[in-house]
């Protein structure tokens, strides 16, 4: 098959998910284009074995990044249409179209985005990795710039943060004309299907990791007695870091042997520096910054137990199951997760872990407070979690559900093995019209 893949930034390091799958398709014999709307990441010094291991960068088209200012924005737009408007009048036309497309097209946003396109493409799958770029592709496939099958996953903030700032109108038309979609756990399915997806057109499919690469070790009192706790993630407000921090603060004096050590990095590190300044714990509790695969595999392998804080941010941002959770949890680390989003999924409360409500400091530092006195429960409740992890979240075994869902998609069915459904059982809507996409965010 071939396969196109539209993505934001690339390549990510926290993204692995999305690495995993294509690593896993181009393993099965497949091609696959990468094409990353928003231009290479922000910080390209640190990236995932992946990337090098399988030639990405070569596969990777980048659509021409956004100047800071505006009036470089619409003087560079206009270079643009100037060097590739033989390619496609008609298209460089449209997508300049202020009656259409409003503000995008007067500020040359969605030339920017379209540049990549203006030949024609066709692929078997365009496979959308994340909402907001399910609806990037329908316009340019109902422009006849992409040409193929339409699937989209949701995965966390393109169906709770992009909701709060565009509206829960916003894939209205994604829904009624995408060929099919998915999400990266049951909480979010069930959210995509309150907000107007049929049922029959959506499954669950985890972000998979490869369990192999992640060495189950059972965790056992340290001889040293200095107990290390570990929390990785972006220093955002979901990963709801903060309350991992106050709780283990609280800890500090009847446990003065442990140890905090925080990995990733993000726009609250300054915010997070001072809070562990104030709470005076900077001996124990420490922020280590990105790290790579390699890297954090070695942290958490000398690590006792992880917290995963998150919470629903004030902008409305949830979290799915996270990679890094599940890695740990293949680890054999003990783990403290959140009621929160689609964690509930992932650890089964008592058995492979414990959960508790969000922002609550007090009951993640009781948690920890009971793993510290109870070691013994340490090496039962890290093979529960190797387990719940290979039985759920395997990458070799998603990588094949996902091929057999493209087959599917590919001969005009839904996978009518898991909904009982074909897809020419839906009705057809019409393509997509202005007016629709004044309201998809296109302003």
């Amino acid at each position: 098959m071939k396969i196109a893949f539209l993505v934001g930034n690339f390549p990510v390091l926290s993204e692995t998910f999305i690495l995993n799958q294509i690593a896993g398709l181009i393993d099965r014999g497949h091609e696959v284009d990468i094409y990353a709307l928003d231009g290479p990441s922000d910080d390209t010094s640190k990236v995932h074995p992946i990337v090098e291991q399988y030639n990405l960068l070569e596969r990777t088209y980048y659509s021409p990044q956004l100047p800071a200012t505006a009036s470089w924005q619409k003087l560079q737009g206009y270079g643009l249409l100037l060097a590739n408007f033989y390619r496609n009048p008609l298209a460089c036309w449209e997508l300049l179209d202020v009656a259409k497309y409003g503000k995008r097209a007067k500020s040359f946003k969605l030339l920017y985005k379209a540049i990549p396109f203006l030949d024609g493409k066709s692929y078997d799958i365009i496979h959308c990795q994340f909402g907001s770029l399910g609806l990037m592709g329908l316009l340019f496939r109902n422009m006849g710039l992409l040409q193929g099958k339409l699937l989209t996953t949701f995965r966390g903030s393109d169906i709770s943060k992009y909701l709060k700032k565009w509206g829960e109108r916003v894939y209205d038309r994604l829904f009624q004309e995408g060929d099919f979609f998915l999400t990266n756990c049951e909480f979010f399915r069930q959210r995509a299907i309150k907000l107007g997806c049929e049922e029959t057109k959506i499954l669950v499919l985890g972000s998979g990791i490869d369990c192999s690469k992640f060495a189950f070790t059972p965790r056992y009192w340290p001889a040293d007695g200095r107990v290390r706790i570990a929390t990785t993630g972006r220093l955002v407000e979901k990963k709801g870091i903060e309350y991992g921090i106050r709780a283990i603060a609280k800890l500090a004096e009847i446990y003065p042997g442990i140890e905090y050590n925080i990995i990733g990095d993000g726009p609250l590190k300054e915010d997070f520096q001072k809070l562990i300044a104030e709470l005076q714990v900077s001996h124990i509790i420490k922020l280590l910054g990105w790290k790579q695969q390699e890297e954090l595999i070695k942290i958490l392998d000398r690590s006792h137990i992880l917290i995963a804080p998150s919470v629903t941010a004030a902008d409305g941002n949830q979290d799915a199951p996270v990679n890094t959770l599940k890695e740990a949890m293949a680890m054999g680390l003990p783990v403290i997760g959140t009621l929160h989003g689609g964690i509930p999924e992932l650890i089964e409360d008592g058995v492979s872990g414990f959960l508790v409500p969000e922002r609550d400091a007090d009951a993640i530092a009781t948690k920890v407070s009971y793993l510290i006195e109870h070691p013994e429960l340490w090496p039962e409740l890290g093979r529960s979690g190797r387990a719940r992890v290979q039985d759920k979240y395997d990458m070799n075994k998603l990588n094949d559900e996902l091929v057999e869902i493209y087959q599917q998609l590919l001969n005009s069915e839904l996978p009518y093995q898991i909904v009982g459904m074909r897809a020419d059982d839906h009705c057809k809507t019409p393509s997509l019209g202005a007016e629709e996409l004044m309201n998809f965010g296109f302003r």
